[in-house]
C-alpha cells in the first residue's frame, strides 16, 4: 500500500478539525497541516493538544508552511519566529518535518516587478527580487541553515519548495540552497505543479537522491507561456487534479524511479473542487493518487 496523505488544500473551505475527519473516512493514512487553519484554530482559543484524540489513527505526515522564507533585517527576526513557533506545533501533533518556501508569495508582485512597474517605494514584500541569483540563493541558504538549526531542536527536518512565480524557483536552486546551508536534515518538498510549471524536467526529477525527497505533492495544472506568463495559482492552478495538461503519471514514475518509498500528497486549488463534497472530493483524490503510484 503506497504511503498517501491529504494536504488540506484538498478540503479547501475546511477547517482543521473537518479537515482531519475528511481525511480519515475517504481512507488516507496521513494528513499534511496547514498554518492558515492552523494559526485560525489556535487564534479561536483551542490548543493544539486537544487535536490529538481528533488525530487518532491519522499521522501528520508534514506542517506548514513559513513563508517567505528569504526574509531580511527585522523581517528575518520574525520569520525564524515563526519558524520556531511552526517547529512547536509540530512536536505536539507529531509531524516530523516543517514546510518552508520561497516568496514573494504575492504573485501580483512578481507580475509588477517584470512588467516595470514595481516602484521603489511600494511597502509590500518584493524578496529577493532584483538580485543576482547567486546572492539571492545565499540570502536564502542563510536563512534556511538558522532555520534547520530551530527545526533540529525540536528533532525535525525542513522541507523546501521554491515556488513558480518566485524568483528562487528551480530544483536546482533548491539543491543549492540546501548545499550552502550547510545542514543535514533539508530537503525537498517535489510539488508535480512547480516543478513542470517552471520547466523542471522529468530527467531532474529522476536523478534526485530519494534521501533528499522529504515529500511528493501530487498537483495539476493548465498550460501558460512560460516565456512570458507569470504562473499563478487562482489561474493557472485552477483545475481539478487530473484535469489540468500535467502528464502526473509520468512524474510518479519519474519519483518511483529514485526509489523514494515516502508520502504521497494530493494538493489542490480548484474553485470548482472547492465547492463540491468534501468527503466526495477527497475520497476521488486519495483514489486517484492510490491508482498513479501503486
Amino acid at each position: 500500500m503506497p504511503n498517501l496523505s491529504m494536504n488540506v488544500t484538498t478540503t479547501f473551505y475546511g477547517n482543521v478539525a473537518t479537515d482531519i475527519a475528511t481525511a480519515k473516512a475517504a481512507g488516507f493514512g496521513g494528513i499534511e497541516l496547514q498554518s492558515p487553519k492552523l494559526y485560525r484554530y489556535l487564534n479561536a482559543g483551542y490548543s493544539m493538544h486537544s487535536l490529538l484524540p481528533l488525530l487518532e489513527g491519522l499521522e501528520v505526515t508534514g506542517i506548514g508552511a513559513v513563508l517567505d522564507m528569504e526574509r531580511q533585517g527585522s523581517a528575518r527576526d520574525e520569520f525564524l519566529a515563526e519558524v520556531e513557533r511552526m517547529a512547536k506545533i509540530a512536536t505536539v501533533v507529531g509531524a516530523p518535518i516543517l514546510q518552508l518556501c520561497t516568496g514573494p508569495v504575492d504573485w501580483n508582485v512578481v507580475k509588477d516587478f517584470k512588467a516595470g512597474t514595481l516602484a521603489a517605494a511600494d511597502p509590500r514584500y518584493r524578496g529577493t527580487l532584483g538580485l543576482p541569483e547567486s546572492e539571492a540563493i545565499d540570502v536564502a541558504a542563510r536563512n534556511v541553515s538558522d532555520a534547520a538549526i530551530i527545526a533540529e531542536a525540536h528533532g525535525l527536518d525542513l522541507y523546501l519548495e521554491p515556488l513558480a512565480w518566485s524568483n528562487i524557483n528551480r530544483c536546482a536552486q533548491a539543491l543549492e540552497i540546501i548545499e550552502r546551508s550547510g545542514r543535514e536534515n533539508v530537503g525537498i518538498a517535489l510539488d508535480t505543479w512547480h516543478f513542470w510549471t517552471v520547466g523542471d524536467t522529468l530527467d531532474e526529477v529522476a536523478a534526485l537522491p530519494k534521501e533528499l525527497i522529504k515529500a511528493v505533492h501530487i498537483s495539476d495544472g493548465l498550460d501558460l507561456d512560460r516565456e512570458n506568463e507569470v504562473p499563478t495559482q487562482d489561474v493557472h492552478r485552477n483545475v481539478v487534479i487530473g484535469g489540468g495538461a500535467i502528464p502526473l503519471q509520468e512524474w510518479a514514475d519519474a519519483v518511483k524511479s529514485t526509489g523514494y518509498d515516502g508520502w504521497w500528497v494530493s494538493e489542490m486549488f480548484s474553485d470548482k473542487a472547492n465547492e463540491h463534497d468534501f468527503l466526495k472530493v477527497a475520497s476521488t483524490m486519495r483514489n486517484l493518487l492510490d491508482i498513479m503510484v501503486s
